[in-house]
């Protein structure tokens, strides 16, 4: 940092003067002697040499505090506030790699203290110690496995909760400019300098969650963090950004993330990069987690945005697994819209009938490979089984009974005559399932070899699986048949 900041008055002291007080001092402390230090420091007859040099003591009395218990700095009034705070972010920034750690949270409090002495004129003068702060704490590794986390090797953890109780007194501030003026003030300079902080380091969400940003500002804060985190591979990044989604989530009100939220690019890559924690990660513990993390988003969503989420999901996600979960979230929104008092214009009616042609389709009409969306195929079967019988036909709140002879030609008719082509073709090779090795093709990717007994075994399970969907398709079938069809 840049000493001519300073605009300190010469004063009429020689180069010499400087030399001889800084080597004289420095030789006080580190014999010992800080006493006798302080009683000249606090002498009226050098007050002017003090204010001009006194803060050059900091360096080596930061030094030895470093190597003693008491953290105190003692002689830290000696100076002025703008000297004495240029001299502790210069001890801040020339902290080597093995001290970072240690010098932050040493210095935080008598940074705080110069900080608070500089009255109502000092935002900018702290958004400068939070960057010298920031990225000095950058610096320091980060802890990879949990238990280097848990007994914070590197001093991270440290230096984020001191940080946190070094930020609180100018957030109370904040907040009590808010409640004098009933309101938050978009050109409080304070406050843009701790949104600047926000914005560089999440780990004081915390803090900033629960004063003066609402849940919903800090979530589309985090949401950039959160899209960096997911899009790695390595597990412990994965497990930060769940964390911090899910922290960042669970503070926001239920139903009550606008539709505009969508449009931002964070809010539709997040979901995607989630989708591939909860599919493709090796580790369970993260694909569970990644599954409560997205559904707990889809819970924040109003039903415009849940609406628009569907529909998104279905036409991106390309995963049986995760359609066949957002057509069974599409069905508890039905049957909630449903109840007495709760209708809504996106889940009933006209808006409802784009989203359910969307889910009764399949991707390559009577050609679609069964087993492989056998959980879209089986959630879509529910949910069409569920409106027939939950939405009568003389009410058809849910436009289900006018589009029925759609939904027969362009989906259960297809379904029919994929199942029967699919069971018949498995059946047949069940029978001839005799030969001593075969080949099985799944995904045009061909598996190993084959025992007679593991053939048999796969195909068994194969058929059973067109069985549990026929079971549930025919039930369907058969209330079609009791009901009359409505006039096209």
């Amino acid at each position: 940092m840049a000493l001519e900041l300073l605009s300190i008055k010469d004063e009429g002291f020689s180069p010499e003067d400087y030399d001889l007080f800084f080597t004289a001092g420095r030789t006080c402390i580190e014999q010992g002697n800080s006493a006798q230090v302080l009683s000249i420091l606090v002498d009226e007859k050098n007050k002017s040499i003090v204010r001009c040099m006194g803060w050059n003591l900091l360096g080596p009395l930061v030094q030895i505090l470093l190597k003693k218990e008491d953290r105190n700095l003692p002689h830290c009034h000696v100076c002025s506030p703008k000297e004495l705070l240029v001299g502790l972010l210069e001890q801040v920034e020339e902290a080597d790699t093995g001290s970072i750690a240690e010098t932050v949270t040493l210095l935080l409090k008598p940074l705080q203290t110069v900080l608070l002495r500089l009255g109502m004129k000092k935002a900018s003068t702290v958004g400068m110690a939070l960057s010298t702060l920031l990225s000095q704490v950058a610096r320091l590794p980060v802890p990879v496995t949990k238990e280097q986390e848990e007994d914070d090797v590197f001093g991270l953890c440290h230096c984020c909760t001191a940080l946190l109780h070094f930020v609180k007194p100018f957030v109370e501030e904040i907040k009590e400019v808010v409640k004098d003026n009933n309101r938050i003030s978009k050109d409080n300079e304070l406050r843009v300098e701790l949104l600047k902080l926000m914005k560089t380091a999440n780990v004081f969400a915390d803090i900033l969650f629960t004063c003066f940003f609402s849940p919903i500002f800090v979530l589309k804060c985090n949401m950039e963090y959160i899209e960096l985190l997911l899009s790695r591979t390595e597990e412990s990044r994965l497990q930060k950004g769940l964390e911090l989604y899910e922290k960042s989530l669970i503070r926001v009100e239920d139903n009550s993330l606008p539709v505009d939220l969508l449009e931002l690019k964070t809010f539709f890559s997040v979901p995607q990069n989630l989708v591939k924690v909860m599919t493709l990660c090796p580790d369970q513990t993260l694909r569970t987690k990644g599954l409560k993390v997205f559904q707990l988003s889809i819970d924040k969503f109003n039903t415009e945005a849940k609406y628009k989420f569907f529909k998104g999901m279905l036409k991106t996600s390309h995963h049986a697994g995760v359609e066949g979960y957002i057509i069974k979230n599409i069905k508890n929104q039905i049957d909630f819209s449903l109840k007495p008092y709760n209708g809504n214009d996106w889940f009933l009616g006209k808006h409802l009938l784009p989203l359910l042609r969307l889910v009764l389709c399949l991707p390559h009409g009577p050609e679609t490979d069964l087993l492989q969306n056998l959980d879209r195929i089986m959630e879509s079967l529910n949910l069409l089984r569920y409106m027939l019988i939950r939405d009568k036909e003389w009410e058809n709140e849910t436009g289900i009974w006018t589009e029925l002879y759609k939904i027969e030609d362009n989906y259960l008719k297809p379904l029919r005559t994929g199942l029967n082509m699919s069971k018949a073709h498995y059946e047949a090779e069940l029978k001839n399932s005799k030969a001593s090795v075969c080949t099985v093709t799944v995904d045009n990717e061909k598996l190993p070899n084959m025992t007679p007994e593991m053939q048999i075994q796969v195909l068994q399970s194969a058929v059973f699986t067109f069985d549990l969907i026929e079971g549930v398709l025919a039930r369907i079938e058969e209330i079609i048949e009791t009901k009359e069809r409505p006039l096209s």
